[in-house]
């Protein structure tokens, strides 16, 4: 098992506009390169079970998650299968103005890699993630602005 924190990413967005955008279901789900064939089932009001064919380590593969999310504070979230299942990580949202801070911290496995391995498959992942949702969010914030009267 791997300790990750991986903090001060930020959103260029309020965080009541990026809540909007995680809930925003297709828009939110299409922005991620490194996911395919996704099926979504409602568990309760905030938490989903998420499956689909995720982009790892190089390869496709199948892998669901069970996602908690408690806005405006946090996204929990638990591997159920694939490559990093048994990995537990929360997202911790902080609004700063105009921005909001994004903070990770989890413990991540797998059981089939090194923890050398799980290590860069989950900095692999947490990177794939942002770097899929900063520029929609940046983009679609800029619009709503441009709309407003």
């Amino acid at each position: 098992m791997v300790y990750l924190k991986d903090e001060g990413s930020e959103f260029e967005a309020p965080i009541d506009f990026v809540w909007k955008y995680i809930f925003g279901g297709e828009a939110h789900d299409g922005a991620h390169k490194t996911t395919r064939n996704s099926k979504i089932k409602k568990v309760s009001d905030i938490t989903i079970d998420y499956a689909s064919e995720r982009y790892l380590r190089g390869k496709w593969a199948p892998d669901r998650m069970r996602i908690t999310m408690v806005p405006p504070i946090s996204v929990t979230t638990e591997w159920l299968n694939g490559v990093l299942a048994g990995s537990k990580f929360v997202y911790v949202y902080k609004p700063q103005g105009e921005r909001t801070r994004i903070d990770v911290y989890g413990e991540f496995t797998s059981p089939t890699l090194t923890p050398e391995e799980v290590e860069a498959a989950a900095r692999e992942f947490l990177d794939s993630e942002f770097r899929d949702d900063a520029p929609v969010v940046k983009a679609e914030y800029s619009k709503a602005k441009a709309a407003r009267p």
